[in-house]
């Protein structure tokens, strides 16, 4: 985080970077200007660069995460009624009582990390709409062990030697070392899922697993075990990780920003209106504040022209969502904490970006609101916290993710029932 904004004041609006997995620079942005150039650009003009992301060794060539044109385009239009509308409304009751349930087990004056008690519900809300795997399926389920799978392989990315693995398959298109022996662990689960599923006939159902293997493609061909594995790793993953740790640096912001956290408690808690809106403007500044994924990436297949600045053809651009975020001509006081900041304001469409944008623009950003509101609800309104740590947490980088370094760490001083 810190790099991006110390090149946006040394060098203002566009700089350039080199990365030892990649030969040549890249070209960062944090223009609002800029960004609204690439994002209405047509695609094949400045396609995304997610094939080269670090999540490729990961979640494979099929997924809707690294792929790009038409296919993007075909997998968007079928992966988006899950995540949208009425699916979303059906999830809100089931996301509260997987929150109660979480919130109940929480130790008392006792300091945690929140990010994987946060991870817990999400979890459980991503398999329900991907899977629909109800959040208490019984242990010794084939349902039961791939979400532990998962846990275990998202705990074990925690673990400060897992940057170790990182560098190791940088750049590289398929997982090597230990990510590829962890990886095939999970691989075994997500196919037996869909094997049995397979067996068991299309029964109509609106998850998203349902919905894929009924799908087929122009020549009339369903989906291959590789494309449906490929498509719910990346569902899974990012459908739960990212929502789990904006919700750890909201309490990160929070507990260090006092007189906020006293309004969005008092607000939540009291009978007068508000504390819907003043929940909503909290997401939107953390998720300004402290966006987890720092920066979106395409690559100008034609002359590009930034202000002053023209890029040749073939040029990969990214744009600072961080740097971005933290303009002093779009947020005054850029560096505060300030959920007031967006009550009553709508975020701009190209200043406030923490899902992307265009066509690549987070197909569950619905469905993350929605689990935001309702987990920042419930933990405001029934616990009081405080951080062991009056320092903030710094930012630190896993994959593509910008993480609380310590996992947001705090002590519930008092819980109240639900």
């Amino acid at each position: 985080m810190g790099f991006n904004l110390r090149a946006h004041r040394r060098f203002g609006d566009v700089w350039t970077v080199r990365l030892p997995t990649r030969r040549g620079g890249f070209v960062v942005t944090c223009h609002p200007d800029h960004l609204e150039s690439l994002l209405k650009a047509k695609p094949a003009d400045a396609p995304s660069l997610t094939g080269e992301s670090p999540l490729r060794p990961i979640l494979g060539p099929n997924s809707i995460l690294t792929s790009v044109g038409d296919r993007h385009m075909r997998q968007r239009k079928l992966l988006l009624p899950p995540f949208h509308g009425e699916a979303v409304a059906r999830y809100v009751e089931m996301i509260a009582e997987v929150a109660d349930r979480e919130i109940d087990g929480w130790p008392v004056n006792q300091p945690f990390a929140l990010a994987p008690r946060m991870q817990a519900v999400t979890l459980a809300v991503i398999m329900r709409g991907v899977f629909g795997i109800e959040a208490d399926s019984a242990r010794g389920t084939m349902e039961h062990r791939m979400r532990e799978t998962i846990r275990r392989l998202l705990a074990a990315s925690t673990h400060p030697l897992y940057q170790l693995v990182e560098l190791r398959n940088a750049g590289r298109r398929e997982p090597r070392g230990i990510l590829a022996r962890l990886l095939a662990i999970a691989d075994r689960q997500m196919y037996a899922v869909i094997a049995q599923r397979r067996s068991q006939g299309s029964d109509g159902g609106a998850d998203v697993l349902s919905l894929l293997l009924a799908a087929r493609d122009e020549a009339g061909r369903p989906l291959t075990d590789q494309e449906l594995r490929d498509e719910l790793m990346s569902l899974v993953l990012a459908g739960h990780e990212t929502t789990a740790n904006s919700l750890a640096w909201t309490f990160e912001r929070l507990l260090r920003t006092p007189p906020a956290y006293d309004r969005l408690r008092e607000l939540v808690r009291g009978e007068a209106d508000g504390g819907a809106e003043y929940v909503e403007a909290t997401i939107h500044e953390t998720m300004r504040s402290r966006p987890v994924i720092p920066m979106i990436v395409r690559m100008v297949k034609r002359s590009w022209r930034f202000g002053e600045y023209v890029l040749p053809a073939s040029t990969p651009v990214a744009v600072s969502i961080i740097a971005l975020h933290r303009r002093e001509d779009v947020y005054p006081q850029p560096g505060a904490y300030r959920p007031d900041r967006f009550l009553g304001v709508k975020p701009g469409t190209y200043t406030w970006i923490p899902f992307g944008g265009g066509i690549r623009r987070c197909l569950g950003a619905t469905l993350a609101m929605a689990e935001q509101r309702v987990v920042l609800d419930a933990v405001a309104r029934r616990t009081d916290m405080l951080a062991p740590d009056p320092s903030p947490e710094a930012a630190r980088m896993r994959n593509v993710t910008m993480i609380p370094r310590r996992g947001a760490r705090v002590v519930v001083t008092r819980r109240r029932a639900a």
